[in-house]
């Protein structure tokens, strides 16, 4: 216990420096662009000037960058800088727009898991058949494919082609528990609404997914193939073990990597998430980011990186709590 403990401290004490740093980057890149936010903000050229001033006060856009950052800061952290374009707190606003994220990211780490997991075990008892390298050409192809374009064919061939699937709303429970629409029918039992989140969802989902299901079908099978060729495999063969029971004990194994590189995937998942809330029209936290760059809105696109970066550590350390119970020798 002593062992997790400091691990814990060291994990814990990354925190503060990642989310300074992941900020600061992103004001930055915003500060450099080279065009006037308070004229944007109050409505481009035939804005007011008065208005374009008052702005300018507010958030101190005439002070240096690191006084700007200052405030910004500030303000995300107490939720007390308004949206200079909707008029309410930045934080709440990209916390309202949170449990659509989630719920799409949700369904993109259920295809990673029972598809991935499921194909990468095929192809290491597979190993070196047409199985393996299907699943071999899925994983390379998967990070190769840009996801707005596969997306665009999968709404070509689903939504206009078959009518499989729907991509207009989002179907809210009348019971509002979590926040998140299919969590909160499920609690309902309004299986319907159930249902037609799962319409609307699962084409976004696996779209989003795609890439992460073919990375761990390859994680899987390269760490079932080294389980099974272990030497603790070997001697329970000798024992006289059952096939089904070796192969139950290889698997336990096998999995301990894809616990880390599924919590690594959730995050990313969750900045994959600006790209396919676009392409398939979820109002979710990432399309909210993408429409704050396109109307230079820096307070709220701050917000949702200093948002994602917070659930991106704490998710990571999650994974690096389960990951040191499961394997001590990471404790060190």
């Amino acid at each position: 216990m002593a062992d997790i403990k400091r691990f814990l401290i060291r994990r814990a004490l990354t925190f503060v420096p990642t989310l300074i740093g992941v900020t600061f980057l992103a004001y930055i890149i915003a500060f450099a662009i080279p065009a006037n936010p308070a004229q944007a903000w109050a409505g481009g050229i035939k804005a007011s000037q008065q208005v374009v001033q008052q702005i300018i006060k507010e958030y101190h856009l005439n002070d240096p960058w690191y006084v700007q950052y200052y405030y910004f800061m500030k303000g995300i952290l107490t939720n007390s800088i308004i949206d200079p374009r909707w008029g309410y707190p930045v934080m709440s606003y990209m916390l309202s727009r949170f449990p659509i994220t989630f719920q799409l990211t949700l369904f993109a780490l259920f295809f990673l898991i029972v598809l991935g997991i499921p194909l990468g075990i095929i192809s290491a008892l597979k190993k070196d058949s047409w199985i393996d390298a299907l699943v071999r050409t899925w994983a390379l192809v998967g990070v190769s494919v840009p996801i707005f374009w596969l997306g665009y064919i999968f709404i070509y061939i689903f939504f206009y082609q078959l009518g499989w699937i729907n991509i207009a709303g989002i179907p809210y429970p009348k019971v509002h528990i979590t926040g998140v629409p299919i969590i909160d029918a499920l609690l309902s039992g309004e299986w319907n609404v159930v249902w037609e989140n799962i319409q609307r969802f699962i084409l976004p989902g696996f779209t989003l997914g795609f890439a992460g299901i073919g990375v761990i079908a390859r994680l899987v099978r390269n760490s079932f193939l080294e389980a099974i060729n272990s030497d603790f495999i070997y001697f329970a063969r000798m024992r006289g073990l059952k096939h089904r029971r070796i192969m139950t004990h290889a698997l336990r194994n096998a999995l301990v990597p894809v616990v880390t590189v599924l919590g690594l995937q959730f995050g990313g998942l969750l900045g994959g998430a600006p790209i396919t809330e676009t392409v398939f029209s979820i109002p979710g936290m990432g399309r909210a980011m993408v429409d704050a760059v396109f109307y230079m809105d820096y307070p709220l696109l701050i917000a949702g990186t200093f948002l994602v970066a917070i659930i991106y550590i704490v998710t990571n350390l999650i994974v690096d709590i389960l990951y040191a119970v499961i394997d001590p020798r990471v404790r060190f």
